[in-house]
């Protein structure tokens, strides 16, 4: 009886498999079947910003300052091109939830969407995006002045993907344009280091004696380190991945047609003790319980003498007015173990996507393609809150560094570290599981469930791999 009912269900799920993929086949024919005629149409007249006018197009943002630029420029976009955009603003606890029920409808009835790379390993794989080279690529349909290469190479590699999991991101179709994005860096409050005639810390051994030193620098509840703790992925994306990245340690490897998880490497049992150490005795004791938010906050407010995070994270905190020590918090690049000479961080970008379902595809690239370029870019990078322009020419234009002239040691900071800033976690569609797994044993590491951190990385081994064996290269 058991086997028949294995059986039964394995035809099940072939037959299911089988209707899934021919739907999704039937949406990527049709959408390919758009592309070509707007190609076509494109042919005859050439690029022009209002060749989709009297379309109406609908962008879902997450609440974020690059989303806030956007918005405060459509009305100039509207007049240019001729094109009705409406939009949403969703907070991100429940933005992707969004996205993701939109997508999984195939209904096209929203046109784009702010996506991060790792989000996009889930919805190129079903078809759900629409790949972007076939655009870039024609002159018919780029303005002459929009310039693809002005882009950080490394940020348009973060967003190609060639669907096959363990592959890196670099290859295969580009799916989304950056609005901007987040190298990670060390941010620390200069007023705090001058009083007591202390430098920044260039290598991770100083990192730790200093987080130590500076425990308690102003009493009860001040402390050395901020860094994100809480049981989610984003604890292990930001400052912990880049710093694992220099010590040399990966997050997978590809062994026979399997993916390994090595996060109980000799370099990744090191680097997490010297992790746990640093927060141990230098970090809030509240650590468990730390987002993005709370580091950033405590960084501001003169609780924290430094933050390893998003360098972006500090800058917010450094405007005039935004907290209690802005003009206090300079930057350098992440902290660097002995021997290593080559920065790494990981990156993050928030980028914008074209539902593959789109029934408005011309409009739909007419605003990203407006919203990436090099005009918009200088502007939302210089009057609207883009911190990290994806474009070089902006990061280097006289105005963009006036900008950053309040902030000591950032466009510094930024230039060491970007052509090493990349993706550096192994694409695979249990991504946000296995990085929660991580961050839960992190927190078990530091309250002590495990006599070592090498225990605790061992059974995290086992974990990650259960959770991955499904999947067959």
């Amino acid at each position: 009886m058991k086997n028949k009912i294995v059986v039964a269900l394995l035809a099940v799920l072939i037959v299911g498999s089988f209707a899934t993929v021919f739907a999704a086949g039937q949406s990527d024919a049709g959408s390919q079947d758009s592309v070509e005629a707007l190609k076509s149409e494109a042919a005859k007249t050439g690029f022009s910003w209002d060749m989709a006018e009297g379309s109406e197009i609908r962008v879902l943002f997450n609440q974020h300052p690059y989303a806030e630029s956007i918005i405060k420029k459509i009305p100039e976009f509207e007049k240019e091109t001729g094109i009705k955009v409406t939009y949403s603003i969703t907070p991100e606890e429940n933005y992707f939830d969004k996205v993701t029920t939109s997508l999984n409808s195939r209904s096209g009835d929203v046109d784009l969407f702010m996506s991060g790379a790792y989000q996009i390993w889930d919805y190129a794989v079903p078809g759900y995006i629409q790949p972007l080279d076939e655009f870039i690529n024609d002159p018919n349909l780029v303005s002459p002045d929009y310039d693809f290469d002005d882009f950080f190479p490394k940020v348009i590699s973060s967003l190609r993907w060639d669907l096959t999991p363990g592959h890196k991101v670099g290859t295969g179709n580009l799916w989304a344009l950056p609005l901007g994005f987040e190298t990670n860096t060390l941010a620390y409050n200069k007023r705090i280091f001058d009083e007591r005639g202390l430098e920044p810390p260039k290598t991770m051994d100083e990192l730790i004696a200093l987080a130590a030193e500076l425990d308690e620098f102003d009493g009860p509840g001040t402390y050395g380190l901020a860094i994100r703790g809480s049981r989610n992925w984003g604890t292990i994306h930001a400052g912990y991945m880049t710093t694992y990245s220099n010590y040399g340690a990966v997050d997978f490897e590809i062994e026979g047609n399997k993916l390994v998880s090595k996060v109980n490497s000799p370099e990744a049992i090191k680097m997490t003790e010297d992790w746990v150490e640093m927060i141990k005795n230098g970090g809030s004791p509240t650590w468990a319980s730390y987002t993005w938010y709370q580091a950033g906050a405590d960084l501001g407010a003169g609780k924290a003498a430094m933050l390893l995070d998003a360098d972006c994270n500090g800058y917010f905190q450094n405007v005039e007015g935004a907290s209690q020590e802005a003009g206090n918090i300079a930057w350098v690049h992440a902290p660097l173990p002995a021997g290593a000479s080559e920065v790494k961080a990981n990156l993050w970008t928030w980028a914008m996507a074209i539902n593959n379902a789109s029934k408005n595809k011309t409009a739909s690239w007419l605003f990203l393609q407006y919203f990436t370029g090099q005009e918009f870019n200088q502007w939302a990078s210089t009057v609207g809150d883009t911190v990290d322009p994806a474009r070089r020419s902006v990061f280097e234009s006289p105005e963009f560094n006036k900008v950053l002239e309040k902030s000591t040691g950032y466009a510094q900071a930024f230039m060491d570290s970007v052509d090493g800033t990349y993706i550096q976690f192994t694409p695979q569609p249990h991504f946000f599981e296995t990085t929660t797994e991580w961050a839960a044993a992190l927190q078990d590491i530091v309250a002590g469930k495990y006599s070592s951190v090498e225990e605790g990385l061992n059974a995290l081994k086992k974990k990650m791999d259960k959770i991955v064996s499904d999947i067959e290269l």
